[in-house]
């Protein structure tokens, strides 16, 4: 049963970790891999909101709409508060940005406990975990190539296939721009690039990676999948459109390494508790930045 059971559970984590990995780079290089952490946790109010919205009587589609909505707005609302504490000058962005997630994601916890979302949308663990397990491509038995399974894939890759596909388009069109304004914002102003809102444009990806990837993967796995893959290949390499294409090699082998030691590896070693795809994904993309880091250790002396 790979087809129906992993297949859509290695591709939508794969996917997931692709287009955190991507626009990680850019929080990495401008020192804002807080940010993405911060984006991860803030989505849970909004989510929890949404469902309040529509209501668990809801179709699925409503009700998948209603909390993808939310969770954007709720992700856009804690960057643009993240901003406007960070202008008052009162306190650092780091300070800024670790008092409004802690604070958004405990309103969504305590949303999420006492209303009735807990019990039909999801819960604590969900919203940590994610359900990467739970996801079932029954058509892909057929041939996921196939025009009938395709049609029939579960909306969380499609949803996270098509925020991937617009996320590479936009680093494509516009990595000029985007080098610039990671590397020096000033210079970019002095040669007409708009930096604020082009640096607000990669805040704004970054809610709507980690949306996208929330509802599957939870909170853990979309940190980890920011800052890894991106920061391994940082130490790999110092040119950006180099670093973004290992980045994406380093997402996916994590993904698909993690899935397969979570899935498969566990269980031969006789372990009674299953384990998390997500966090065992997680964990080793922290163990390919680590061997990367040890091994280019000699070179940055």
């Amino acid at each position: 049963m790979f087809w129906v059971n992993d297949f859509p559970s290695l591709l939508l984590g794969s996917l997931a970790a692709a287009v955190c990995g991507l626009w990680g780079n850019f929080l990495i290089l401008r020192r804002q891999s807080l940010l993405g952490d911060a984006i991860s946790h803030v989505v849970l109010p909004g989510i929890v909101v949404g469902f309040l919205v529509v209501g668990g009587a809801a179709t699925a589609t409503a009700l998948q709409f209603a909390t993808l909505i939310g969770a954007l707005l709720a992700a856009l609302a804690a960057v643009a508060l993240i901003e406007l504490i960070r202008r008052t000058g009162l306190i650092e962005s780091g300070a800024a940005m670790g008092v409004v997630f802690t604070a958004m994601f405990a309103a969504g916890v305590l949303l999420l406990e006492q209303t009735d979302a807990s019990k039909v949308h999801i819960d604590v663990e969900h919203a940590l975990m994610g359900g990467l397990e739970r996801v079932v491509w029954t058509a892909a038995l057929s041939g996921p190539g196939s025009l009938a399974a395709l049609a029939d894939a579960p909306a969380e890759i499609w949803r996270i296939a098509l925020v991937y596909l617009f996320s590479a388009i936009l680093v494509v069109v516009f990595l000029k721009e985007l080098r610039m304004v990671s590397f020096d914002p000033a210079f970019a102003e002095a040669s007409g690039v708009p930096a604020r809102w082009v640096g607000f444009a990669i805040a704004a990806m970054t809610a709507l990676a980690a949306v996208a990837a929330f509802d599957a993967v939870g909170s853990i796995l979309v940190i980890a999948m920011f800052v890894c893959p991106a920061a391994t290949a940082r130490v790999l390499t110092d040119r950006l459109a180099r670093q973004i294409w290992l980045s994406q090699l380093v997402a996916i082998i994590g993904a698909v390494g993690g899935y397969m030691l979570a899935a498969f590896a566990a269980p031969a070693l006789g372990l009674e508790r299953g384990v998390s795809a997500a966090a065992m994904i997680a964990v080793t993309a922290g163990l390919i930045q680590a061997v990367a880091m040890i091994a280019t250790a000699k070179r940055r002396q």
